[in-house]
């Protein structure tokens, strides 16, 4: 889904900053609000020098000037995430148009406005036609696009009685006829929460900000306080100092830099997220996910690709390839579903020419409570299933070296199924389902980030064992049902383990009601997307790997710049400190290590640097940290050699630079 332009923002997002200088507004954050009343402070005190003529008048207006700016920087930071967030919710908000209905009713269905339609009501959508809300698809099957949501072009198949019975109002049928009940009223649908959920201006913070805001708080009062004391040990040593000056110093000192940046770096997380086609319902979810220990994964459609492969035909001893083709051929007939179509083409292809005419066949489908599946003719009874449901069809043991290829196969990471004809068992079918590519590598990435993978699946423990091998899961829990998955998780987090999982189903819900970070399917059912915390555009299941990873990011992001402006003020107290104490206290020269010209041009090269770091940081905050997936200890390093060490060189070499352009400017 394309975002407007970043340049096309920056006038907004200025009249907006300027709108945010309003006191009412800025007060929930602290540190900016006393920057704000410094800087009233100092206009004053520069307006009456001006009056009076004290010689101070251009010191404070310049003072006051820069300090206004540090404002407007911040809040531009600020306004320039949420106009981001807002561009893409009018983008959402060009793909809802006002469609009429077929609503269905006693008398058979009646044509009205779709915004008339209440939750439970039913409507009919034919090919061509736009789906008017959402809702969940009661009859039928239809390809449908998507485009306008998700920003695919290629079309979806969406059915009644699966998981992937949801549709989004704003889409339209390309083939197909479908009976939908309604799932929202006006106002609550998925594209009008969407568009509330991206509009930044209504983001709450996380947690992990507030308790940041809290620590920046503590620090600012600190510095408040020791400011605060300073004109006492000045009377008392019988010396005086500018008020403008402690302002000045104050407001180098406080963590104005983070301050400043720590909404927009929030507001950002919650949009990089929005560009991987994830709508996150809260700026904690985002967090959260960079905080996971434990990620459960289906393995079916999210590991693997699902459809299960037939490779290999092994008869068992005494049984000839052609019996054992024929019976999986007879057995498959009219077997619609893949694994079905694959085994039939599988014994055409053995028979190679050497079919027989075909017998009348009844099919006998699949059953949860069977297992199996397979067809009935004048021939005899075939079947094909699992290990278990075969002994349990045929009343005895499998022979042993069936069990012996049955074992093989499980272990290799495939799929057995018996075949047997008349309760006589012929052979086995391989079917293998294909680990996707690169998993592998995006497992070990996890691993580094400290976070243990678990793949949940129904299959028997062996298979399960081998899949997870070739696909780098840590552990895996086999013969899984939807009530195991959810004690899995509550288990894991009684281990104080914060837990990630998707899911696209009904029965998915519970479970990603209890995760900490729950990506539903888009495709999916209403329940689950309601269950979540995360919804997937995209409906890939491995996008989770991808929400980690941002979450991660944000995380990071934070810090890095956290650690960087407290490094800053260690760089501003060499520059105004020495400025301020030096003529009295010679001594002090020492400190000033940046030679710089004279008190006025430190204290103001310093407020000038204060205020042109903000700006040059918000790209940095809007895009966030390169994440890469190293252990806690390296990222400690590495933030604290990069944002530690270069926060406290770069305002020595950018108040410098500043100083001596005012030296140029005769300004001292």
């Amino acid at each position: 889904m394309k975002t407007t332009q970043t340049t096309s923002l920056h006038l907004p997002a200025i009249r907006q900053a300027v709108v945010m200088l309003n006191p009412l507004r800025l007060w929930r954050n602290p540190v900016m609000f006393l920057v704000e009343v410094g800087s009233l402070l100092t206009t004053l005190m520069a307006l009456d020098a001006l009056i009076r003529h004290t010689g101070e008048g251009l010191f404070a207006s310049v003072i006051a000037l820069w300090l206004w700016l540090t404002l407007l920087f911040a809040n531009y930071a600020e306004s320039l995430a949420e106009f981001q967030g807002k561009a893409q919710a009018e983008t959402l908000r060009t793909t809802r148009s006002e469609v009429m209905a077929r609503r269905i009713t006693e008398d058979g269905s009646e044509e009205v406005p779709g915004a008339s339609l209440r939750k439970g009501d039913l409507f009919l959508v034919l090919p061509g036609e736009f789906i008017p809300t959402d809702g969940e698809i009661l009859e039928g099957v239809a390809s449908i696009d998507e485009s306008a949501i998700t920003g695919e072009s290629a079309p979806v198949i969406r059915e009644a009685g699966g998981d992937r019975s949801g549709v989004t109002g704003g889409t339209r049928v390309l083939a197909g006829e479908i009976r939908v009940a309604v799932t929202s009223n006006p106002g609550e649908t998925f594209l009008d929460r969407m568009i509330g959920l991206v509009e930044g201006a209504k983001r709450k913070k996380s947690p992990n900000e507030v308790a940041l805001s809290i620590l920046l708080i503590g620090l600012t009062l600190i510095f408040l306080v020791v400011v605060g004391t300073l004109p006492a040990f000045f009377s008392y040593a019988g010396l005086s100092t500018s008020p403008t000056v402690l302002i000045a110093l104050l407001v180098c000192l406080i963590p104005t830099t983070i301050a400043g940046l720590l909404p927009a770096i929030g507001i950002a997380g919650i949009d990089r997220a929005f560009k991987a086609n994830v709508i996150a319902k809260s700026g904690k979810a985002v967090e959260v996910a960079g905080d996971i220990d434990l990620l459960l994964l289906d393995k079916t459609g999210t590991i693997t690709f699902g459809n299960r492969q037939a490779v290999q035909l092994l008869p068992a001893e005494g049984t000839s390839p052609e019996a054992l083709a024929r019976a999986c051929a007879l057995s498959s007939l009219k077997d619609a579903t893949p694994e079905g179509k694959s085994i039939l083409e599988l014994s055409m292809v053995a028979l190679s020419g050497s079919w027989q005419e075909t017998p009348e066949v009844e099919p006998v489908p699949f059953t949860p409570e069977t297992r199996m599946s397979g067809a009935d003719t004048s021939e005899g009874s075939y079947r094909k299933g699992s290990e278990d449901a075969m002994e349990a069809y045929i009343g005895h043991p499998l022979p042993l070296d069936v069990k012996r290829v049955v074992s093989g196969i499980a272990e290799s990471g495939g799929t057995p199924l018996v075949v047997s004809r008349n309760k006589e068992v012929l052979g086995v079918v391989h079917l293998k389902d294909v680990v996707k590519p690169g998993l592998p590598e995006r497992f070990a990435r996890l691993r580094k980030m400290g976070v243990s993978t678990v793949m949940v699946t129904g299959d028997n423990p062996l298979t399960a064992r081998a899949i997870a091998r070739e696909a780098g899961i840590d552990d895996f829990f086999a013969q899984a049902r939807p009530e195991d998955k959810l004690a899995l998780i509550k288990k894991e987090q009684d281990k104080g383990r914060l837990v990630a999982m998707s899911g696209d189903g009904t029965n998915d819900a519970p479970s990603l009601a209890q995760a900490d970070v729950a990506l539903a399917m888009n495709s999916g059912t209403q329940a689950a997307k309601e269950a979540g915390n995360m919804v997937d555009l995209d409906s890939d299941p491995t996008k989770i790997i991808e929400v980690v990873e941002i979450g991660k990011q944000l995380l990071i992001t934070r810090g890095a710049l956290t650690t960087f402006s407290v490094a800053n003020d260690v760089a501003k107290y060499f520059a105004i400190l020495p400025a301020m104490m030096v003529a009295h206290y010679p001594a002090l020269q020492v400190l000033n290590v940046m030679k710089l010209t004279s008190p006025v041009s430190a204290v103001t090269s310093a407020i000038i640097f204060n205020a042109l770091i903000i700006p040059a940081l918000i790209p940095l905050a809007l895009r966030g940290i390169r994440y890469r997936p190293v252990g806690a200890a390296a990222l400690l390093r590495r933030n604290l050699l990069i944002y530690g060490l270069g926060g406290i060189l770069l305002p020595f070499a950018g108040i410098k630079l500043i100083d001596m352009g005012l030296t140029f400017l005769h300004f001292t």
